[in-house]
C-alpha cells in the first residue's frame, strides 16, 4: 500500500518551482530504483486475456450476497502512520510495524468466507509537532492545499508498483477521424438535399424585390429548422450503434450545436416570413404576425412548439440548468417530442416545398427513420435488456461522507455489454424512484456475480438511494458512454478525477496497462473514497496515484493545472492518452493545460458531469 507524505507548509519557497522539485520525476527513474526482479521483463507474465485471472483477488461473499467486497477498516487506530525519526526523513510518516504488512490488504479468513479480501486501510496521519518557536500549524494539512503524494519506497515520491505487471498486448484503438468525417459528410449532404426542395421549386424573379428575399429566407430557414430539428431527435435516440459511431463526445458537442443552431433557424423562419407577408400586404410585422397566427392551418399549435423550444434552449445554459433539479430539468428536455408533434403539422399543411414529388418521399422516409429510432433505442432495447438481466438491488454500502455504492445483481451479467468507464441510467422501482431515471458510472470493472454503482448525494432523490432495500426491483438502460479503455491511442495512460468522478476512473484502472498515472482531486480529505481499491489495483497494476486535496485557492490544487504543474506529476503527459471526468469546470481547466502541454485531442477523453 502507498503511504501518504506530506510537504510542510514551513518549508515552501517563496517560488513555486521548489514546490513540486521533489515531484519532477521521471517514471522511468522511479522503475529503475526497484529491487532486483521488479523489471517487467524478470516478473512472471500474466495474461491479460481475462479480466478475472486467478491472480487477482476473489469477491467474497458477504453477508448473504455473493461476490460484494468487503473493507474491513482497522479497529481504533490500528494501521496508523507514526513520524519515524530513526528513518532520517524528519517529518515524514511511516507505517507503524505493529499494524501488520505496511497496510497490504490480507486474506481474511475469520469472517468465514473464502478469500475475501480485507482492506486495511489507515487513518490519515497527524500533523507532527511544530518545532519551538516556529508559528502553529493547522489541524488539517490538506486545508493548507499540501499535494498529497502517494509514496512506496521511491523518495521521488512516485509509488512503484510492486505487483505482477498486467502486459499490454491489445493494440491502441484507431482514431476515429474516420467516422467523425463521413458523419459531417452525411449531414451536410443530408442539409442540401433539403435546401434544394426550395431552390428546384422556386420560380425565375421570386427574388428581384425584398419581399420576395425575404419569404425565400423564411422559407430555407423553416426547411433547414425542420432537417435540424429531425437529426437532434435521432442524437436522442439513445441507440447503442449511433453512440459507438458518433462517440459520446462528439455526440454531445452535436447535441449542443444542433439545439443552438435550431433555436437560430426557427426564430430566423419566423421573423423573415412575417415580414415577408407585412411587406406584401403593406401592413404592420405586429398585425401580420397576428394574422399569421390566427388564420394560418396549425400555427397555434406551431406558436406553442416554438415557446417550448425558446424555454428549452434557455433552460439549457450552463448557469440556469445547474440550479434546477436534475428531474424537473429531464421532464424539461423531453418536451423536445412535443416540438415536433406540434411543429411537423405546420410543416405539412403550409410548407409549399414539402408537396413536390420528391419531397413526398424525403420528409415522410426521414421523419420514419428518426422515429423508428426512437422506438428502438427508448423501448426495444430496453425492454430486451431488463427481461433479460432482472436487475435488482443486492446491497448498498457506506463509501465515505455523503457517498455511498449500490451493488446490482442479475441473471446472465457475463452477457451484459459493459466496460469499465461506461454509465447506465438507473430507474430504482420503489415508491419514491420508479418514475424517474439516473445516470451513474459503474465504479467496478463488470463481472459475473454483480455491478456497482456509486453514488455521492447531492438531492432529495439521491439520498433516498441510500435507504433501498436489497431485493428492490430496478430498471437499467444502457450501457451509453465511450469513456472506455478501448478508446486508447497511446500505450501508457493518465486518469484525473474530480470528486465523484473518481467512480469511472476507478473503473478504469482494472482496464488500463502498466505504467498508468491516477490524479485524484477533492476537496476534503474525507471525500476520498476507494483509496485502498485504487492503491491495491496500483499494485497490482504497476500503476501510481496521486491525491491533490484542498480547495481552489490552496497553492497545491491550484498549480496543478497549469503547464509546469502538470509537467512535473507527468512528465510524459504529452505520450499519453488522458481520460478526465470530473466537473465541467475541472475539466475544462485540465483540457487548456494538457492542450499547452501539446496533447492532441485525440489523446483526450472527456466524461464531465453533464445532465
Amino acid at each position: 500500500m502507498a503511504i501518504p507524505a506530506f510537504q510542510d507548509q514551513r518549508e515552501l519557497p517563496d517560488d513555486d518551482d521548489g514546490y513540486f522539485s521533489s515531484l519532477r520525476a521521471d517514471p522511468s527513474d522511479a522503475r529503475d530504483r526497484r529491487p532486483a526482479g521488479g523489471h517487467e521483463e524478470d516478473r512472471p507474465s500474466r495474461s491479460s486475456s481475462s479480466r478475472y485471472s486467478d491472480d487477482r483477488p476473489s469477491r467474497g461473499v458477504p453477508s448473504g450476497f455473493a461476490g460484494r467486497p468487503s473493507w474491513d477498516a482497522p479497529s481504533g487506530a490500528a494501521g496508523r502512520p507514526s513520524w519515524d525519526a530513526s528513518s532520517g526523513a524528519a517529518g515524514r510518516p511511516s507505517w507503524d510495524a505493529s499494524s501488520g504488512a505496511a497496510a497490504r490488504p490480507s486474506w481474511d479468513a475469520s469472517s468465514g468466507a473464502a478469500a475475501r479480501p480485507s482492506w486495511d486501510s489507515p487513518s490519515l496521519p497527524a500533523w507532527p509537532d511544530p518545532e519551538p518557536g516556529a508559528p502553529a500549524q493547522p489541524a488539517d494539512p490538506y486545508r493548507r492545499g499540501d499535494i498529497v503524494v502517494e509514496s512506496n519506497t521511491s523518495p521521488t515520491g512516485w509509488k512503484a508498483g510492486a505487483g505482477v505487471p498486467v502486459p499490454d498486448d491489445r493494440p491502441p484503438a484507431e482514431a476515429t477521424s474516420g467516422n467523425r468525417l463521413f458523419t459531417v459528410l452525411l449531414f451536410l449532404s443530408g442539409l442540401a438535399t433539403s435546401v434544394s426542395l426550395w431552390l428546384f421549386d422556386t420560380r425565375p424573379g421570386a427574388l428581384d424585390d425584398t419581399a420576395g428575399l425575404m419569404l425565400a429566407t423564411g422559407r430555407v430557414t423553416g426547411l433547414i429548422g425542420g432537417y435540424l430539428l429531425f437529426i437532434q431527435l435521432l442524437m436522442m435516440s439513445r441507440v447503442s450503434w449511433l453512440e459507438e459511431w458518433v462517440g459520446s463526445r462528439d455526440l454531445l458537442r452535436w447535441h449542443r450545436w444542433l439545439g443552438t443552431s435550431l433555436l437560430v433557424a426557427v426564430i430566423a423562419h419566423i421573423v423573415t416570413i412575417v415580414y415577408g407577408y407585412a411587406l406584401l400586404a403593406q401592413t404592420g410585422v405586429a398585425d401580420q404576425a397576428w394574422n399569421v397566427i390566427t388564420t394560418f392551418p396549425d400555427m397555434i399549435s406551431a406558436t406553442v412548439a416554438t415557446g417550448l423550444l425558446v424555454l428549452l434552449s434557455l433552460l439549457s445554459i450552463r448557469f440556469l440548468r445547474n440550479r434546477l433539479p436534475y428531474e424537473l430539468w429531464h421532464l424539461i428536455h423531453l418536451t423536445g417530442y412535443l416540438v415536433l408533434l406540434l411543429g411537423y403539422g405546420h410543416q405539412v399543411a403550409t410548407g409549399a416545398d414539402l408537396s413536390g414529388r420528391f419531397a413526398s418521399y424525403f420528409w415522410p422516409g426521414l421523419g420514419a427513420l428518426v422515429i423508428s429510432a426512437l422506438v428502438w433505442g427508448r423501448i426495444v432495447e430496453p425492454v430486451w435488456l431488463n427481461a433479460r438481466h432482472r436487475f435488482t438491488v443486492a446491497e448498498v454500502v457506506s463509501e465515505g461522507a455523503n457517498t455511498f455504492s449500490i451493488y446490482i445483481a442479475g441473471q446472465r451479467l457475463d452477457r451484459l455489454p459493459a466496460q469499465a468507464g461506461q454509465f447506465m441510467r438507473w430507474r430504482f422501482l420503489n415508491a419514491n424512484g420508479w418514475w424517474q431515471s439516473h445516470p451513474f458510472s459503474l465504479s467496478a470493472a463488470p463481472n459475473r456475480e454483480w455491478l456497482r454503482l456509486t453514488v455521492t448525494v447531492a438531492g432529495r432523490h439521491t439520498a433516498k438511494l441510500a435507504e433501498m432495500r436489497p431485493g428492490t426491483p430496478v430498471w437499467a438502460e444502457g450501457p451509453f458512454g465511450t469513456f472506455t479503455a478501448q478508446r486508447r491511442t497511446r500505450r501508457r495512460a493518465l486518469l484525473i478525477a474530480g470528486g465523484s468522478g473518481i467512480a469511472p476512473i476507478r473503473a478504469l484502472l482494472e482496464d488500463m496497462p502498466p505504467d498508468t498515472i491516477v490524479i485524484y482531486r477533492a476537496g476534503r480529505p474525507d471525500e476520498l473514497v476507494f483509496r485502498a481499491e485504487l492503491e491495491e489495483l496500483a499494485e497490482q497494476r504497476d500503476a501510481w496515484v496521486r491525491y491533490i486535496v484542498g480547495s481552489r485557492q490552496d497553492p497545491g490544487p491550484r498549480r496543478l493545472f497549469t503547464p509546469d504543474g502538470m509537467r512535473g506529476l507527468v512528465p510524459d503527459v504529452n505520450r499519453r492518452d488522458v481520460y478526465l471526468c470530473g466537473p465541467p469546470g475541472l475539466v475544462e481547466a485540465a483540457v487548456g493545460t494538457l492542450r499547452q502541454l501539446g496533447v492532441p485531442d485525440s489523446q483526450l477523453h472527456l466524461d464531465p458531469f453533464e445532465f
